[in-house]
C-alpha cells in the first residue's frame, strides 16, 4: 500500500478459492485498500471480485508442475517458498495464518500482524486425522518432516509482532503451542444474505448438517444419531468421507452435495436444526444458521462457545458421541426459541462488526511505532468506501 512513502503488504497461505480465511483477508483489504497481496499459490479464477483484481505476487510454486493443483504434495518445502517472498521496502506486514503465511521473511524493524486462524491443524493437533488414514508412503513422508515444520512454526513467532485470534479456542491453542498471548477478533461473517422466514418457535424439515465430509467434523455422529431417530437428515457437503457416511446411512438421510452460496439461505430455512458435531475453531456454520433462524445442537467445544448461548441459540452437548448429540436433540425439542434472538446473537459477528473492531485494534491498540501509517490507512479506507458509494 502506498501514500507517499508508506507502504502495507497482506500476506496469506494460498489464495485457491473463497472460503472462511479469503472472507478474512477480503475485510483486511478493505480496511487497507492499496495493499500489495502476497501468497504462495494462487488461482484467481476462483477468488471475489476485489482478490481478483489485485496483483497478487505468488511464490516460485505457481510455475512448478502441479503447483497450483497440488500444492499440498509441496508441504515440506513451503518455508522455502514463504521464505523467498520480498518484502522489503514495506512498513507494515499483515498475514492471515492457517498454514505458513506467518513463515514469510519480515524486513528489520518491520511490525507484522498476524491474524491467525489456526496453528497449522495437521503438524499438530490433527495429525493423524490428516494423516492416519493415507497411503503408506504419504504417511512415512508425513513423519519425517513433521518435527522440522514444527520447530520452523514455532522459530517463526519471533517474526510476529502482534497477534489476533480468530477465537478463544484458538487464543488458547496460540498460548499452549507458541506461548504467545493474542487478541480474539471473530472473523466477518456475510449475514446480510440470511433471513428471517420464519418467526415462531415451531419447525418443520429435516434436520441439516452443512460441513466438508472430512474425520474430524465428525458427520458419522449425525449420521447415526438420525438413523436411530429414524428423522429426516439432509447431509450438505462433499469430501472423502462421503462412500463411508453413505455405506452407514439409513433410509431418511440424504446427501445433497455441495451447494452453491446462493442456495444456502432456502437450506437454512427449510431445516427443522443445525447438528453440529464437531469441534471447530470458530465455526461460520452454526452462525448463518443463528441469522436465518435455525436453531444450533452442536458439540460444546471450540469456537461454538464464544458464538452460541443455551438456551437461546439452540444446544451444547458434552460429549462427542451418538449419545451426547441424541441427548442435545432430546433438549431441543423442549425449547421454545426466538427466532429473532437468534439473530441478534448472530450479528455481533458480522462483517460490519468486524471492519469496526479491526480498525478499532490497528488504531488504538496495537502498541508499535507506525500510528501514523495506520491512521493514514485507515482513513484512506473510509474514503474509498465514500467514493464507492
Amino acid at each position: 500500500m502506498t501514500h507517499g512513502a508508506l507502504r502495507v503488504a497482506l500476506v496469506h497461505d494460498w489464495l485457491v478459492g473463497m472460503r472462511g480465511g479469503e472472507k478474512v483477508l477480503e475485510a483486511f483489504l478493505e480496511i487497507f485498500p492499496e495493499a500489495d497481496l502476497f501468497t504462495l499459490v494462487a488461482r484467481p479464477e476462483r477468488l471475489s471480485g476485489p482478490l481478483r483484481a489485485k496483483d497478487i505476487r505468488t511464490t516460485l510454486l505457481q510455475l512448478l508442475p502441479f503447483g497450483r493443483s497440488h500444492y499440498r504434495w509441496f508441504l515440506p518445502l513451503f518455508d522455502r517458498f514463504m521464505g523467498g517472498l520480498d518484502l522489503s521496502g514495506y512498513d507494515l506486514v499483515v498475514s492471515t495464518n492457517t498454514a505458513c503465511a506467518k513463515w514469510v521473511r519480515i524486513p528489520p524493524g518491520v511490525p507484522h500482524v498476524c491474524y491467525c486462524n489456526t496453528p497449522m491443524r495437521y503438524i499438530w493437533d490433527l495429525f493423524d486425522d490428516y494423516f492416519g488414514k493415507a497411503a503408506w508412503p504419504v504417511r512415512m513422508m508425513a513423519r519425517a518432516f513433521r518435527g522440522r515444520l514444527q520447530r520452523k512454526d514455532i522459530e517463526t513467532n519471533d517474526r510476529v509482532t502482534f497477534f489476533f485470534a480468530n477465537s478463544n479456542e484458538v487464543k488458547d491453542r496460540i498460548r499452549r503451542l507458541y506461548g504467545r498471548d493474542s487478541t480474539v477478533l471473530h472473523p466477518p461473517v456475510d449475514l446480510d444474505r440470511f433471513r428471517l422466514v420464519k418467526t415462531t418457535p415451531k419447525r418443520e424439515g429435516p434436520y441439516l448438517v452443512l460441513s466438508a465430509l472430512v474425520p474430524y467434523k465428525r458427520v458419522d455422529i449425525a449420521v447415526s444419531a438420525c438413523n436411530r431417530l429414524k428423522a429426516p437428515l439432509l447431509v450438505v457437503g462433499e469430501g472423502g468421507e462421503l462412500k463411508k457416511l453413505k455405506k452407514m446411512a439409513g433410509p431418511t438421510v440424504t446427501f445433497k452435495g455441495w451447494a452453491d452460496d446462493s442456495e444456502l439461505p432456502a437450506i437454512y430455512a427449510g431445516a427443522k436444526a443445525l447438528l453440529f458435531p464437531g469441534r471447530e475453531d470458530f465455526g461460520i456454520v452454526p452462525v448463518e444458521a443463528m441469522a436465518s433462524g435455525c436453531p444450533v445442537v452442536a458439540y460444546g467445544r471450540g469456537g461454538v462457545l464464544d458464538t452460541m448461548e443455551e438456551g437461546v441459540t439452540g444446544v451444547l452437548f458434552s460429549e462427542q458421541t451418538v449419545e451426547g448429540l441424541l441427548g442435545g436433540i432430546e433438549r431441543l425439542e423442549g425449547m421454545r426459541l426466538d427466532p429473532a434472538a437468534m439473530r441478534k446473537k448472530a450479528m455481533a459477528f458480522s462483517r460490519e462488526e468486524f471492519l469496526r473492531k479491526a480498525r478499532a485494534y490497528f488504531k488504538d491498540e496495537i502498541k508499535i511505532e507506525l500510528n501514523a501509517i495506520i491512521d493514514t490507512c485507515i482513513l484512506m479506507s473510509y474514503v474509498s468506501q465514500k467514493k464507492g458509494a
